[in-house]
């Protein structure tokens, strides 16, 4: 599986931690360093089965700069949140797990990420 994870994040210390423990195998991806592209993302959003907006950390400054909170959440706005993280991934959330059976996770709790094992070890 791939991780996408910023190296200063707590949750993401976490989720290494469980993985490195269940000796689950996972790549690294420091997606501050090497940010997704549109598709990329878009792919991401499909794998998880979310909206743009459910994985978007809203409390950054740079969403409020951008006045993120007042953006619509529909269909129609869907490809400006993309866009917003790709060209600030600072906004995407993390950790984010993307699975080898095509799914993916957003590994922030203890439950995701033993989700996540059971899913490795199929």
């Amino acid at each position: 599986m791939e991780m996408w994870h910023n190296p200063s994040c707590s949750k993401c210390a976490t989720a290494r931690a469980t993985l490195d423990e269940a000796r689950v195998p996972y790549r690294l991806r420091a997606y501050l360093a090497e940010p997704p592209s549109a598709v990329e993302l878009t792919d991401v959003l499909r794998r998880l089965g979310a909206r743009a907006w459910d994985i978007c950390r809203t409390g950054e400054p740079v969403a409020a700069a951008l006045g993120i909170a007042d953006w619509s959440r529909d269909d129609d706005a869907e490809p400006r949140w993309i866009a917003a993280m790709v060209e600030h991934p600072e906004l995407v959330q993390r950790p984010i797990l993307l699975l080898d059976d095509g799914g993916a996770l957003v590994a922030r709790t203890p439950d995701a990420l033993g989700e996540a094992v059971r899913r490795a070890e199929r």
